[in-house]
């Protein structure tokens, strides 16, 4: 069983940064890739970074790309997402999920669990 449990989502303006962690309760955390959603009301959830097992491979979003960084640290079993030069539209509930796909795709039925969403707010 995976319990995992985000947080440090708040309000910022444009152009600060946020870090948000995830927390996870799961034996061998090191056999789950791990992503980062979001979903922004009235919009589908988007993946907008993951990270491999072992951390040597990661991937962004278009939207995110060199602005997001995604980070974990399987011995204290914990994934980070830094944000950076937030923009309004990053504004969303963010939420931290696990898949124990080796690289799985960007879509919500490749990760088994799912934290309980942080909210990020960014002000104009």
């Amino acid at each position: 069983h995976v319990q995992l449990l985000a947080s440090g989502g708040g309000l910022v303006q444009a152009g600060d940064s946020l870090r948000l962690s995830c927390a996870a309760s799961v034996r061998f955390f090191s056999a789950y890739s791990m992503g980062w959603f979001r979903q922004a009301p009235g919009n589908v959830r988007e993946c907008v970074a993951k990270i491999s097992r072992g951390a040597s491979s990661t991937d962004y979003a278009d939207s995110v790309k060199g602005r997001f960084a995604i980070s974990r640290d399987n011995a204290k079993e914990m994934v980070v997402l830094q944000m950076n030069s937030l923009k309004p539209e990053d504004t969303a509930v963010y939420f931290c999920a696990a898949s124990p796909i080796n690289w799985p795709r960007n879509i919500e039925r490749d990760y088994n669990y799912w934290g309980q969403g942080t909210q990020v707010t960014v002000s104009s």
